[in-house]
């Protein structure tokens, strides 16, 4: 058994409905390198917790109730599962070889151009990536998330050259990412990628914080309330009109 055919999973959702189309096999990869603010799933941090598991295990799992996923398939989310590049291709290529539909989702932080060649092949056995942009600005993108924004921009910039379909995630969190400023910002930033397939513009939720205080650290948002399910609609919205209207504009 190879290396890239074991990775470290943090647990896994049989029976998922919002991670990918369909009814879908999710697998929670552990370890990741952002601390966003709002992150519900601080236990995913660390790059040694979670268990280590095989393709042949994750797929197996899947086998078992593969009736009720014909119009699903599996999701990779985390954590980051691009920490685990290796391991994730070679569990998408084995997927692929059982006509699984793959979906990943992740922030794109760890995107190097360097390793093209093997974000390639990860490309060429995906079908659908479901990218998490926590902020339109470099600045914001910084003070939310601990990190960068170039990586994540590149990232979708190299999803668009090798056609690899796109959703775009965005939560809206009151006070912080809700600002008709930030929502045009956004708009306009994912405008020109030719492989938008969709927008989801996810509220805001405080069930993460229990998870915080089992673990001993400190809340970052608390205080800040949930995002009310209507405005994270209107959200959307917003974010849709800017980017109609900068598409018209690029056609000029």
């Amino acid at each position: 058994m190879s290396a890239c055919d074991t990775g470290r999973i943090h647990s896994v959702e049989s029976f998922g409905t919002v991670d990918g189309p369909g009814v879908r096999f999710v697998m929670f990869f552990q370890g990741c390198p952002m601390r966003c603010l709002y992150c519900h799933n601080p236990d995913t941090w660390s790059t040694g917790g979670g268990t280590e598991m095989t393709v042949d295990e994750l797929l197996t799992a899947y086998e078992r109730n593969r009736g009720f996923y014909r119009q699903g398939g599996i999701t990779a989310t985390g954590g980051e599962p691009l920490l685990q590049l290796p391991f994730l291709t070679a569990l998408f290529t084995a997927a692929r070889e059982r006509d699984i539909h793959t979906c990943l989702d992740t922030s794109g932080i760890v995107y190097r151009p360097g390793r093209q060649g093997e974000f390639d092949a990860l490309f060429s056995v995906t079908d659908l990536v479901l990218l998490d942009v926590k902020h339109a600005s470099p600045e914001g993108h910084r003070r939310l998330t601990g990190q960068e924004q170039s990586p994540v921009l590149s990232f979708a910039q190299a999803l668009d050259r090798a056609r690899v379909p796109m959703v775009i995630r965005h939560v809206v969190v009151p006070g912080l990412t809700d600002t008709p400023e930030e929502l045009k910002a956004l708009g306009r930033l994912i405008a020109p990628f030719r492989n938008l397939r969709g927008l989801e513009v996810l509220p805001y939720h405080t069930m993460g914080a229990a998870k915080y205080e089992a673990l001993g650290i400190p809340y970052p948002l608390a205080g800040v309330p949930a995002m009310d399910k209507d405005k994270a609609r209107a959200a959307r919205d917003v974010i849709l009109t800017e980017l109609r209207q900068a598409r018209n504009e690029m056609r000029k």
